[in-house]
């Protein structure tokens, strides 16, 4: 009998079906099969075999021992085996899936897995936005104090492959989406919750299921660990509450103390009360916006925990750089500014973008795949803004249209912005360099994900920059 999940010594003789092939089952393929090379596996996705990436095509020509199940009866092989190793993307929900979990298999994780086997202490960093921001930091922050940090989850290196290599004094700085998160049993000795609002409902069928799967990060913890929180987001304040963890809260308002916050001009630390260190100016931070902001109080905190000094945390923040698609500078051409942050899909995402390039934005793009997200917000900051064009894709582009007319009405603002629709990121492209004026603000921020048009938040962010300096030359 093996444990709710077991360690890698006890998969040895287990059956084991691999659900999913992207980038994290794709991991975990190439994992195992170095762990146990003669070991017979199975691997089951929707894509036939000739649209898998063509690592794992090359991997599974020279490989005897495996057992495929590609294509639409890819979940028809459940019942075959006794552990199954389910990628994140895959709704657990599934009734194929539910009759696995109904008849005894084991459904877990890769994420699971590496908690399960790893001997290292792990940060796990989760929030709707933010996250990948926030643990690029920290590991970088970890590195500048000469820490053996590796970057892991839902961004960075796979976390599976990194265990043999694993010493005593590693440290793993993991993100954490809700999908990874969902289901597993084990939290992070530094949980970092930076915020909660509704994304990806579609997938967890409620809020309230969406944000019990954030509340994973933090509830196997003890009183040993740590949750770091930002005490502006209601829901983090609530997360906090009810943990079993020393709560360690940032805010941008707020002393707090113990505690993380910005006091005047400074980030200051705070371990208790009368305790107090300045970090730097908020002047050094080379990142845009109050959100952006937030995520350094977050990463602060983590160093300041591990033991980093002040002045390691303060080079590495100083250093740091925007991620790609993230607010980042696209460039200036014929005097219009470009900026791609092709990974706002929730609305809350789109109003702090908007609120930390100003009112210089004239021309936004927005709209892509519909989660039913509500989009009043946006649209009223919209109104309220010096925003003049709308260029807007399918399909929620026509219902933010909808909003921003409401919300027109209802203020009776003047003038309404220009609407274009589009289909494709070209035209989208043509039609900002046509009504955007010199010295005034592109901004790509759909409020939406990118499925539809788009395989990806991160297509759709290169072709608005390939397009952006195609037709600026």
């Amino acid at each position: 009998m093996i444990n709710a999940v077991p360690l890698l010594t006890e998969l040895r003789d287990q059956s084991i079906l691999i659900l999913g092939l992207g980038r994290e089952g794709s991991a975990t393929f190439s994992f195992l099969r170095t762990l146990f090379p003669q070991k017979l596996l199975g691997l089951a996705d929707q894509t036939a075999l000739g649209q898998l990436s063509a690592s794992i095509q090359e991997a599974l020509r020279t490989d005897a021992q495996v057992r495929l199940h590609l294509g639409s009866e890819y979940l028809t092989s459940l019942l075959q085996y006794n552990v199954i190793i389910k990628s994140p993307g895959i709704p657990p929900t599934l009734p194929a899936i539910q009759q696995a979990a109904d008849a005894g298999k084991l459904i877990i994780s890769q994420t699971a897995l590496f908690f399960a086997n790893c001997p290292a202490p792990i940060v796990g960093v989760t929030g709707t936005k933010g996250k990948s921001t926030t643990a690029s930091l920290i590991r970088d922050i970890l590195s500048a104090g000469a820490r053996d940090t590796h970057l892991v989850g839902n961004i960075g290196q796979p976390s599976l492959a990194l265990l043999p290599q694993t010493r005593a004094e590693t440290i793993f700085v993991c993100e954490l989406s809700s999908y990874q998160l969902e289901g597993l049993r084990q939290s992070p000795h530094i949980a970092v919750l930076l915020n909660i609002v509704p994304e990806h409902l579609d997938y967890h069928g409620s809020f309230a299921r969406y944000v019990e799967a954030k509340q994973t990060i933090t509830r196997y913890q003890s009183a040993q660990d740590y949750l770091v929180y930002n005490a502006a987001n209601e829901i983090a304040r609530q997360v906090a509450v009810e943990t079993q963890a020393q709560g360690f809260p940032f805010s941008l308002t707020e002393s707090l103390r113990p505690g993380c916050f910005v006091s005047v001009s400074d980030i200051v630390y705070s371990a208790a009360p009368g305790q107090d260190e300045t970090i730097l100016k908020v002047t050094e931070v080379p990142l845009l916006g109050t959100f952006n902001l937030q995520n350094v109080l977050a990463a602060v905190a983590v160093g300041k925990l591990l033991g980093v000094s002040a002045s390691a945390i303060a080079e590495a923040v100083r250093r740091f750089q925007p991620l790609e698609h993230r607010l980042e500078l696209v460039g200036t051409y014929h005097g219009v500014t470009f900026y791609n942050a092709a990974i706002a899909t929730v609305p809350q995402a789109t109003i702090a973008h908007l609120e930390a390039l100003g009112p210089d934005v004239q021309t936004i793009l927005l709209g892509g795949y519909d989660r039913h997200l509500d989009f009043a917000e946006l649209a009223e900051r919209l109104v309220a803004s010096q925003v003049k064009t709308l260029i807007l894709f399918p399909t929620t582009g026509q219902r933010i249209w909808e909003a921003v007319c409401r919300q027109w009405q209802s203020a009776l603002a003047l003038p309404l912005p220009q609407a274009f629709f589009v289909q494709d990121m070209a035209e989208a492209v043509r039609l900002a360099y046509r009504h955007t004026e010199a010295g005034k603000i592109c901004l790509l921020s759909p409020a939406s994900p990118s499925f539809g048009l788009f395989r990806d938040y991160q297509e759709r962010g290169n072709l608005f920059k390939h397009y952006v300096q195609q037709l600026g030359r």
